[in-house]
């Protein structure tokens, strides 16, 4: 059985052209707090700990393949290093865990931090729709904002608080993921896929996790950029169907 878990902004059926092109039957799809059908952010709780019940809450007993986007990526990559027993192998594409190009030292990172500066500028201010658009420009799938339908600018903005919800996990670190000999530890094997097109923080990520991660490999999508399992489903498939056979 495979698990998928969706990019921030967006919901379970993001997946649904993938899993058509995959021809898996039942497939567990994750919704992330604040996304789809998924309850909303408990503020009391730290976000990606919520997240990472949520996902737990929804696996089979039995060990699953899991296919992470983005932030839930980084959700999946926490739940084989907390729950070993419940994951078989892992599928990240694009994890955004930022800590690690930061923890290797990489001058992407500090690219990354300044290319975000006018997202936290529009957070700080309270403009949900000029934040919303920043991160797409950067994140999203390259259509312009104003080309976007008014329905997903909303259900973009409305949950652009998220983004910044996720911050201490993915830029600081906050659950401990890079401690000493804890990705080492991982005993399953990791595909990690970027696209061609990507920010140049997400092959700096993807070099310091296949360096630390004993049975890490990499792929790369050509032509492809963040959204990937959007703009790329057969590409990307076609890389999926041994991994998941």
């Amino acid at each position: 059985m495979t698990a998928y878990i969706h990019c921030s902004l967006a919901s379970g059926g993001i997946w649904k052209p993938l899993i058509e092109a995959l021809q898996h039957p039942a497939p567990v799809l994750v919704e992330l707090p604040g996304h789809g059908q998924a309850p909303d952010w408990d503020q009391d709780m730290d976000y990606h700990d919520q997240a990472v019940d949520l996902a737990l809450s929804c696996l089979p007993s039995e060990p699953v393949d899991i296919v992470g986007h983005s932030f839930g990526a980084t959700v999946a990559l926490r739940l084989a290093l907390d729950w070993p027993e419940r994951v078989q192998s892992l599928i990240l594409i694009e994890p955004v865990f930022f800590a690690a190009a930061r923890e290797a030292g990489d001058p992407a990172y500090e690219a990354h931090r300044q290319a975000f500066q006018p997202f936290l500028e529009a957070i700080e201010n309270g403009n949900q729709a000029a934040a919303a658009r920043e991160f797409t420009e950067i994140w999203g799938g390259g259509a312009p904002w104003n080309s976007l339908p008014d329905a997903q600018k909303k259900y973009f903005a409305d949950r652009i608080h998220l983004i910044p919800a996720g911050a201490p996990a993915i830029e600081e670190d906050r659950a401990g993921l890079l401690a000493d000999g804890r990705l080492e530890a991982l005993a399953i094997p990791v595909t990690l896929i970027e696209g061609e097109r990507s920010p140049a923080v997400i092959p700096a990520i993807h070099a310091e996790l296949a360096r630390r991660l004993p049975r890490a490999d990499r792929l790369t999508i050509k032509g492809a950029g963040h959204m990937l399992p959007v703009s790329h489903t057969r590409q990307l498939a076609a890389r999926l169907r041994p991994l998941l056979a």
